[in-house]
C-alpha cells in the first residue's frame, strides 16, 4: 500500500505553517506569491494539455460522458447526501470541505498509471482525465458557488472575477501559447513538474497560515478527523463500486470499465488545492483537509485494486482460452520461420 511522498511533503508544510505561520508583512508576501503560483499552475496546465489529442478521443464519447457524470453528478449527489451527518458526525467546516472534494475534477496521471497497471484502456483514461480537467476549470467553481453558497464565495461579481483571473485566464493563455511553448514544456516536463509541486506547497503553506491566524484549527478534534476518514472511506467504496458495476450495466468491456473505474472514482489534489485557495480564502485550510486525506486513501486503495485486476483472467483475442496477466503470451515475440 503506497504512501505518496508528496503527501509527506504536504503534511510537513502544514506542520511548518502551524509552527511558523506567515504573519503581518510576511503573510502579505506569501499571499501575493500564492496568487502568482496559482496563475502559474493553471498556465502550465493549459500549456501541457493537448486539446487536439483530447478531442481525438471523442469517438469514445459514451465512456467520457460516463466518467464526467460520475465526477460532476454522482460524486456531488453523494456529497449532498452526506449533509445529514452534520453536525453530529462532521463539523460544518469539515462537511464543507467534504462537499468541495466531490466537486473537484478527476486526476490524469494516477488514472493513467492505474489503468495501465490493470491492463485497461489507457488511451481512454488519458482522454477522460483531460476532459475532466478541461470541464473542471469552469464547472467546479460554478458547482461550488451553487452548492456551497457563501462558504464557497457565492455568485458575487468579485468572486467570479477572481476565479476568471486566477484560473481561467492563465489556463486559456497556456492553451493559446502551446503552439510555441509546447515543445519546451515537453522537453522540461520533469523540471516544470517540480515547479508545479513547489507552487502547490506554497499555496498550502499560505492557506494553513491564514487558518492558524483565524484560529479555525480549534474546531477540529481527533474524533472528528476519525469520523471524516470513515465517511471518506464509504464515499470511495461507493464510487469504486458504482463505476465498476455501472460500467457493466452499461455494457462496457473490461478494458473500458477499468478506465471508467479509475478515472471516475478519483479526485485531483493538484487541481483542487489551488481552486480551494481562491474559493475559500482564510478557510481554505479546513476545506482542503478532506481532499488531502481522500487523495492518499484513493492512491492506496486503487493501487491494490489495480494489482488484482492485472491478475484477472482475460480472454485471448482468438477467444480459444483465457490467460492471466502474468501468463499472457507475448504477442510481439518473434515467431519461428516456417
Amino acid at each position: 500500500m503506497p504512501i505518496d511522498p508528496y503527501i509527506l511533503l504536504l503534511l510537513g508544510t502544514v506542520g511548518l505553517a502551524a509552527l511558523l505561520p506567515a504573519r503581518g508583512t510576511g503573510a502579505d508576501v506569501a499571499s501575493g506569491a500564492s496568487t502568482a503560483a496559482i496563475a502559474l499552475l493553471f498556465f502550465l496546465y493549459g500549456a501541457r494539455l493537448s486539446t487536439r489529442e483530447a478531442m481525438s478521443g471523442l469517438k469514445h464519447w459514451r465512456l467520457h460522458v460516463t466518467v464526467l457524470a460520475c465526477t460532476f453528478v454522482v460524486f456531488p449527489l453523494l456529497g449532498l447526501a452526506a449533509r445529514g451527518l452534520e453536525p453530529v458526525f462532521l463539523t460544518h467546516s469539515l462537511y464543507t470541505g467534504l462537499l468541495f472534494l466531490t466537486l473537484v475534477p478527476s486526476t490524469i496521471q494516477s488514472s493513467i498509471a492505474f489503468t495501465s497497471m490493470a491492463r485497461g484502456n489507457v488511451p481512454a483514461a488519458i482522454c477522460a482525465g483531460s476532459f475532466s480537467s478541461l470541464v473542471g476549470i469552469v464547472v467546479t467553481p460554478l458547482l461550488a458557488a451553487t452548492l456551497l453558497g457563501s462558504a464557497g464565495g457565492g455568485f458575487s461579481l468579485d468572486s467570479l472575477l477572481e476565479i476568471v483571473l486566477q484560473l481561467l485566464v492563465p489556463f486559456v493563455a497556456g492553451q493559446l501559447l502551446r503552439r510555441w511553448i509546447g515543445a519546451f514544456v515537453t522537453r522540461h516536463r520533469k523540471v516544470l513538474g517540480l515547479v508545479d509541486r513547489g507552487s502547490i506547497l506554497l499555496v498550502v503553506y499560505t492557506a494553513f497560515s491564514e487558518g492558524m491566524a483565524e484560529g479555525i484549527w480549534h474546531q477540529v478534534s481527533a474524533t472528528r478527523l476519525a469520523g471524516l476518514l470513515v465517511v471518506e472511506a464509504v464515499l470511495l467504496a461507493a464510487m469504486l463500486a458504482l463505476t465498476w458495476y455501472g460500467g457493466k450495466a452499461l455494457r462496457f468491456n473490461r478494458e473500458d470499465r477499468i478506465a471508467i473505474q479509475f478515472a471516475g472514482s478519483k479526485k485531483s489534489l493538484a487541481a483542487g488545492l489551488p481552486m480551494a485557495s481562491v474559493l475559500f480564502g482564510a478557510e481554505a485550510s479546513l476545506a482542503v483537509l478532506p481532499l488531502m486525506l481522500f487523495h492518499q486513501m484513493q492512491l492506496m486503495v486503487c493501487a491494490v485494486i489495480a494489482k488484482r485486476r492485472s491478475r484477472d483472467p482475460v480472454a485471448d483475442s482468438a477467444g480459444d482460452f483465457e490467460v492471466t496477466g502474468q501468463d499472457r503470451p507475448d504477442r510481439h515475440a518473434s515467431q519461428p520461420v516456417r
